[in-house]
């Protein structure tokens, strides 16, 4: 039994004329301890997909499956971090924080919440940042604050929706680190949702494209058999990295250019016709 497993998942959006199938009969199994990737272009359906897994959306047909179990709503046992930073401006970084550990560790003393808390927002350097509100904070930081209150929540499955996509290439680089030793530590199952190859080889071991809607279907998986753990330098140099890469992206290229040549979009301009009115006389004096 797989530990995530989609059914003939099916969503729509919109009524009548205006309803439109995002995802079409996807079908999915994680094992538990798997690191999985999706990639796809922008709105493939990719945050459907992960919202679905999550328990924010019921699909329309098939099933989504946890440990066996229908998921029927959101738990706290699969952690979200968004792509955007949802945080409550009313709260300090510590407080958002703070929020989840509680909600999670019901019975943890508040002594060893706090002590929580400081670990993981230290984790992501933002210990000096602590009691500042959301409003106080850079962009990247306030997605680091995202990532820190899923990440210490220690759920049994990690979905991430593009979560460091609006980060800067250091920070980005430092949490795909920091986010690879939790799930290394504990291997804890995790979903990765990106439009990034690369971050995809370094951080999954399997990526699976996801084609573009509508009816946006799951293509073939590729396995990523390199070693753990994995260097961005060393990489560049392997033989096996570069097949892998070029695989993938050959095959995104393909599917991109198969929707282009197929999708046929027909502007129809208004009929309007400029109203002229006359400007009125104005009687200028030179003095």
């Amino acid at each position: 039994m797989a530990y995530i497993e989609l059914r003939n998942v099916s969503k729509s959006f919109g009524v009548g004329k205006n309803r439109t199938q995002v995802l079409s009969n996807i079908n999915l199994e994680i094992e538990e301890g798997e690191f999985v990737a999706i990639v796809g272009f922008t709105g493939s359906g990719k945050t459907t997909l992960i919202n679905l897994i999550s328990g924010l959306m019921m699909p329309d047909e098939g099933e989504v499956l946890f440990k066996g179990k229908p998921v029927t709503g959101p738990s706290h046992e699969r952690g979200v971090i968004f792509q955007n930073y949802s945080l409550l401006p009313w709260l300090n970084v510590g407080n958002n924080v703070g929020m989840a550990v509680k909600e999670a560790f019901k019975k943890m003393l508040r002594r060893d919440r706090n002590k929580r808390v400081k670990e993981y927002v230290d984790m992501v350097n933002l210990l000096p940042a602590i009691n500042k509100l959301p409003k106080e904070l850079s962009g990247g930081m306030r997605q680091r604050v995202s990532v820190t209150r899923a990440l210490s929540m220690s759920p049994e499955v990690i979905l991430m929706d593009e979560p460091l996509s609006a980060l800067d290439a250091l920070t980005r680089g430092n949490l795909q680190q920091e986010i690879l030793k939790i799930w290394n530590k504990d291997k804890k199952t995790a979903l990765l949702i990106t439009n990034d190859v690369d971050e995809g080889i370094l951080m999954a071991d399997r990526i699976i494209p996801l084609k573009p809607g509508p009816k946006a279907t799951l293509g073939p998986e590729y396995k990523i058999n390199l070693e753990r753990p994995r260097d961005k330098t060393a990489l560049n140099h392997n033989e096996e990295y570069k097949k892998l890469r070029n695989g993938i992206i050959e095959y995104l290229i393909q599917i991109g250019e198969q929707r282009s040549s197929t999708k046929k979009n027909t502007y129809v301009l208004p009929n309007i016709k400029p109203r002229i009115k006359p400007m009125p006389f104005q009687r200028i004096s030179f003095k």
